[in-house]
């Protein structure tokens, strides 16, 4: 018992928390999943319910990480004068900002407890929307002003690092990929939403109409925060302590890890940021009401990948995933060219389903590398390596994203300097080469890791 609550805060009467009877505040000290007879008897459920109330407070945060992505055409479609390149960076900064706290938002999990993150990290979504709020009632808001504001929507962003970290800790090896794939997806599916419900509830030509989805957030993350002081937990043993992070810098997976997440959530996010506005810049007579499918499709990919990979292993999946990420923005490149809404659509629905399925196959190889070679006698080393795959997540989460903000600001050089989006989809077609290749040399080839173990 003392290895496993070694340094942590306990109860001053020596209590230890349990499922059926946490410390205050909701502290679970002896929890392992991969124990059967814990997981049987009211391990499964109390996983199944902190995975539920995660899903929400991180649908929540993709819902106004991605506020900008939508918000930005319709406020261009209302009168505000803002040219393709400050259009791009608005709706690139928040990822921007998004990538740069899941760093600290990983670590928080380990210093303050999934369950009391969850609820600090909803409460800070309604910044960002009473600034929307404020931009939508004011035409007169200078750009650099929009630009600060929409800076804000990044604490969105940090969420997914966050639930991805304590989630993990809650579910056995061999439900860790569908149980991250479902948690993710969750959150994905919010930039769907937000892009599906902001030009239906707006009026054409008001601005000020576009505050009404960022309005009615605001309760919403109220009782997600709510939802996780009420039904959520803390376990002691969710710890990526620095030792663990130090670990996993120093382990070259890690960043081998994080550059094929660029090229997976970073196309995901990247192309549901930009899809909005390039839509409308390429084809203005088409209607931004369709442009949430490919967040949406995107986001239910994703736990298939997760599932799939638990099957066949997240190497294989992966390089599939990338080629069909390939062809798709090959096909983008012979929609411009022929200028057809209907290829160019299709071509983008094609890259968000094999980023969709990337992301799960990416993250389902993680514990696997991590775990490869722990015997399944020893506990300690079993625990280390749960840290350590922690570790590796919220780098790989924050790393990842920064590809969205590559992808926005590739398309808007691409389009400053060569008048067209063709040379940094073409840029773009040669990074998925890249992953693959990697992909295949380091995890999937025969014997590559030394180990009978499909990653």
């Amino acid at each position: 018992m003392a290895t496993q609550t070694q340094g942590l805060d306990r109860d001053p009467h020596g209590r230890v928390g349990t499922i059926t009877d946490p410390r205050p505040g909701r502290w679970v000290d002896t929890f392992d999943p991969e124990d059967a007879g814990q997981w049987a008897d009211g391990g499964r459920r109390m996983a199944r319910r902190n995975l539920w109330w995660s899903i929400a407070a991180e649908f929540l945060g993709f819902t106004v990480w991605q506020l900008w992505s939508i918000a930005t055409p319709v406020l261009v479609a209302a009168g505000y004068a803002i040219a393709l390149d400050q259009q791009l960076w608005l709706t690139a900064v928040p990822v921007l900002v998004g990538a740069t706290l899941r760093f600290p938002y990983a670590f928080a999990v380990g210093r303050f407890g999934g369950r009391n993150w969850t609820i600090i990290s909803a409460l800070l979504l309604v910044l960002p929307c009473l600034g929307l709020t404020y931009v939508a009632y004011n035409p007169g808001t200078p750009f650099w002003a929009m630009l600060l504001i929409a800076a804000t929507a990044g604490v969105g962003g940090g969420n997914f690092a966050s639930s991805m970290s304590n989630i993990h800790f809650f579910f056995p090896q061999r439900e860790k990929g569908a149980a991250l794939g479902l948690n993710a997806a969750g959150g994905n599916i919010g930039v769907a939403v937000i892009q599906a419900v902001v030009p239906f509830v707006v009026v054409a030509g008001v601005a000020a109409t576009t505050a009404r989805p960022a309005l009615f957030i605001i309760p919403l993350a109220v009782v997600a925060a709510l939802g996780a002081w009420r039904f959520m937990d803390n376990l002691s043993d969710a710890r990526s302590d620095g030792a663990a992070w130090r670990a996993a810098l120093r382990d070259r997976h890690t960043w081998l890890i994080s550059l094929l997440y660029i090229g997976t959530f970073g196309s995901f996010i990247g192309y549901a940021a930009a899809f909005p506005t390039l839509l409308k810049s390429q084809f203005p007579d088409v209607t931004l009401t369709i442009a949430f499918l490919g967040a949406l499709i995107g986001s239910l990919a994703r736990p298939w990948g997760g599932r799939l990979s638990d099957r066949i292993g997240g190497a294989r999946v992966s390089i599939v995933a990338f080629a069909v990420l390939a062809l798709g923005a090959v096909g983008a490149v012979l929609a411009l060219r022929a200028a057809s809404v209907t290829l160019f659509f299709v071509a983008f629905m094609v890259l968000f389903v094999a980023s969709g399925v990337g992301n799960g196959s990416v993250y389902r190889m993680i514990p696997a590398i991590f775990r490869r070679a722990v015997p399944a006698s020893d506990v300690d080393a079993a625990r280390y390596a749960r840290r350590i795959t922690a570790a590796c997540i919220g780098i790989a989460a924050g790393i990842g994203a920064y590809g969205g903000f590559l992808i926005n600001r590739g398309f808007a050089e691409s389009a400053t300097a060569f008048g067209s989006l063709q040379p940094a989809l073409w840029a773009f077609v040669g990074f998925y080469v890249l992953c693959i290749v990697v992909t295949w040399a380091v995890y999937a080839r025969r014997g590559a890791l030394g180990t009978s173990e499909r990653i």
